[in-house]
C-alpha cells in the first residue's frame, strides 16, 4: 500500500507492526510477517540510525518503538493507522494479537 511511499515492502510491514503495537523486537516482527530476521534488523537499523524509531534493551532483547519528539511521528501514524484498516481482517487479527504473560510449561493451545 505505501511501500512506494517508505522504499520498500519490508519496511512497510515493520512500521505496520509497530503502530499495531506499539512496539517490537525484530524475531517478533519477522515471524509475525515471515520476514528474514536479518532483512527486519536492517529496516529497524536504518530507521533508528535516520531518527524514526529508538530501541532500548528489555533483558537481553532489544526493543523498538517510535521517538515520540520526531517530527512528524503524528503524521506517520496517522498514515499508517489509516493503512491499518485496508488490510484483511485475518492479517490485522495477527498483528495485533499480543501475549501478554507467559505460557505455563506444556500447557496445550
Amino acid at each position: 500500500m505505501i511501500e512506494a511511499i517508505v522504499g520498500s515492502e519490508g519496511a512497510e510491514r515493520v512500521l505496520l507492526f509497530l503502530t499495531a503495537r506499539g512496539s517490537g523486537h525484530p524475531r517478533e516482527i519477522a515471524t509475525c510477517w515471515s520476514l528474514d530476521v536479518s532483512t527486519v534488523q536492517n529496516h529497524l537499523l536504518r530507521m533508528e540510525r535516520d531518527g524514526l524509531l529508538v530501541s532500548r534493551k528489555v533483558g537481553r532483547t532489544r526493543v523498538f518503538e517510535f521517538i515520540p519528539r520526531y517530527l512528524f511521528v503524528d503524521e506517520i501514524k496517522v498514515l499508517l493507522t489509516k493503512a491499518l484498516t485496508q488490510l484483511p481482517t485475518d492479517v490485522l487479527d495477527r498483528l495485533t494479537l499480543q501475549r501478554a504473560r507467559p505460557r505455563r510449561a506444556r500447557k496445550p493451545l
